[in-house]
């Protein structure tokens, strides 16, 4: 682990996933729980946190100036890496593992090298379905689409109420945060939301739990250093779902 400097890490190849989504590869491993993330340093324009989809892999989606510079780079470029950091997921037993978009990225790990998962995986539309064929070559897969091109036609959280979610003992969460506020309310009233765990993002400087930025009212609880995954019940109080903040540090409505 690298706390202080990035480690500089040459990439070695760069897989387009879908349309808009790409995962670099890069020299070096970074031994980590499935869960747990890295700084991404992009020299000359920021350090942002990001999921390890693999141990030598990040895995992208064009949101923002840093990884805006990272879809214009190529092999034998450079970028910093710090981490990894933060809790990750805590797994035993059956596992249902709940993914939007790019969110399949920190769960990929679980997918491979956990016994008894069950993956729900919702995207826009079917080309933008992530990691389809590897997920389903360990693990069972089920896939909804807002515009029905495959899968179930309509919402993830659509897809979880046509299942017995409490078949399972660990219900993993990651993807855009709406989504996972309405996973949320669903397994809170059918009494799940201490079997779940979601993973969340927040804008950081510093990933080690110095500069407070990614705090969470009302408890300041540090998404970098806390989390960045927190049982169910710890957000039902909080401001997931509500606000976050910005780089400024105001608050950025939902």
């Amino acid at each position: 682990m690298s706390d202080s400097l990035p480690v500089m890490v040459r990439i070695t190849r760069i897989v387009d996933e879908t349309p808009t989504v790409r995962t670099i590869y890069f020299d070096t491993p970074f031994p980590h729980k499935p869960g747990q993330f890295v700084m991404v340093w992009v020299v000359g324009i920021d350090e942002i946190p990001m999921a390890l989809s693999h141990p030598d892999a990040i895995t992208i989606q064009k949101v923002g100036d840093a990884t805006s510079a990272l879809f214009l780079m190529k092999p034998d470029d450079m970028i910093g890496i710090r981490g990894p950091f933060g809790n990750g997921f805590s797994l035993h037993g059956r596992v249902l593992a709940i993914a939007g978009g790019v969110g399949a990225a920190p769960l990929l790990s679980v997918a491979r090298g956990w016994d008894t998962v069950t993956f729900l995986l919702g995207a826009r539309t079917e080309s933008e379905l992530l990691f389809v064929q590897e997920i389903q070559e360990f693990c069972d897969l089920l896939l909804a689409t807002d515009d029905g091109s495959r899968g179930h036609h309509g919402y993830v959280v659509d897809l979880l109420k046509t299942i017995q979610a409490d078949r399972y003992d660990t219900i993993l969460v990651c993807g855009p945060e709406m989504m996972m506020v309405s996973i949320l309310k669903h397994l809170v009233s059918i009494n799940l939301a201490l079997n779940a765990q979601f993973s969340l993002h927040r804008y950081m400087k510093c990933g080690i739990g110095i500069c407070g930025s990614c705090c969470m009212d009302p408890l300041g609880l540090r998404v970098c250093t806390d989390g960045p995954v927190f049982f169910g019940t710890q957000l039902i109080s909080s401001e997931f779902g509500k606000y976050s903040r910005d780089a400024s540090g105001n608050k950025d409505k939902k």
